[in-house]
């Protein structure tokens, strides 16, 4: 088949890559979100699929909404039979979904119908969720509401961040959103309606979301830390300021500390929860680099019974 690839941050390039491999299909062209600010200068950087597009001598479209008629004209003519999606970052209207014969086919990192939504793995690390997986979907004009053509499932392991379990994601599922392609243009893959029980929801994190409560128990702080990492990043208050919680572990052997409440020794530092306490091991103080957090609590000289949080 004819495909028009639609993607934007890093996670999406494996799949890219896997059907630039393939050789069954010809990517005749790549949708991407448009150039976006980055670093301490601020300048317009091309996203990770536009360069790896670019790489490859692949067109490259940027539209600032897939619903302007520039794009919409230019996808007419590229006249693609279907238009597999990872990660694109932008609502598609009708207007787009009628173009591709055989529609567009998101790869989505949840075994659907749960978590339908912009954070699908970082809500299955906060939830406990000990399987998750991918499914690809025909689009519709539903929030991952489509009819699904395969999944896979993955372990979702105790110390996983949403990074880590993202990054392996990222690469099993290119391999299920190449063999989708395949089986859609042999005729071997029906696409079958989601389940009616079952839906979850998972909109985006926000930063009021990724706030440690410490009332909450140690694994309830675990999930919130693992599941916020890397983005937006856990973190809480101290002495007035940020202090981003980068790797914490629960400490089952600690239950001796009020919530929020920090102990600092030599090469440790705790914090109480609503159960026992949490280790913190790696933090970034505001306007600060990473470090570990025995380090940190020795610049800052924690005063005894002193709290995080609010």
């Amino acid at each position: 088949m004819k495909l028009v690839f639609a993607g934007t941050p890093e996670v999406a390039v494996p799949a890219l890559d896997a059907l630039i491999a393939s050789g069954r299909h010809e990517v005749a062209a790549v949708v991407t979100r448009p150039d976006a600010p980055a670093g301490r200068g601020r300048r317009l950087v091309a996203s990770p699929v536009a360069q790896r597009a670019e790489e490859a001598g692949i067109e490259v479209l940027k539209p600032a909404r897939p619903r302007d008629e520039d794009f919409l004209a230019r996808l007419r003519e590229i006249a693609p039979d279907c238009c597999p999606v990872v990660a694109y970052g932008a609502l598609l209207p009708k207007t787009a979904l009628d173009v591709p014969a055989r529609g567009w086919v998101n790869l989505h990192f949840s075994l659907l119908p749960a978590w339908r939504g912009a954070a699908p793995v970082q809500h299955a690390v906060m939830a406990g969720d000990e399987v998750t997986g991918a499914s690809t979907f025909l689009i519709e004009e539903g929030l991952d509401s489509g009819p699904v053509y395969g999944v896979l499932t993955e372990e979702v392991r105790p110390t996983d961040t949403s990074g880590d379990l993202l990054t392996r994601l990222a690469f099993a599922g290119a391999g299920l959103l190449a063999a989708t392609m395949d089986g859609i243009e042999d005729g071997t893959l029906h696409a079958v309606p989601q389940p009616a029980e079952g839906i979850t929801l998972a909109p985006k994190i926000t930063a009021e979301d990724a706030q440690v409560q410490w009332s909450a128990p140690a694994l309830r702080v675990d999930r919130v830390v693992r599941g916020c990492t890397p983005a937006p990043g856990a973190w809480t208050l101290f002495r007035g300021e940020r202090l981003k919680l980068i790797q914490a572990v629960p400490a089952v052997d600690r239950a001796d500390l009020a919530p929020g409440e920090l102990s600092a020794a030599k090469n440790n530092v705790f914090v109480g929860t609503g159960s026992h306490a949490v280790e913190l091991l790696w933090v970034q103080p505001q306007g600060k680099k990473p470090m570990r957090a025995a380090d940190w609590a020795r610049g800052v000289r924690i005063e005894p019974g002193e709290l995080v949080g609010l």
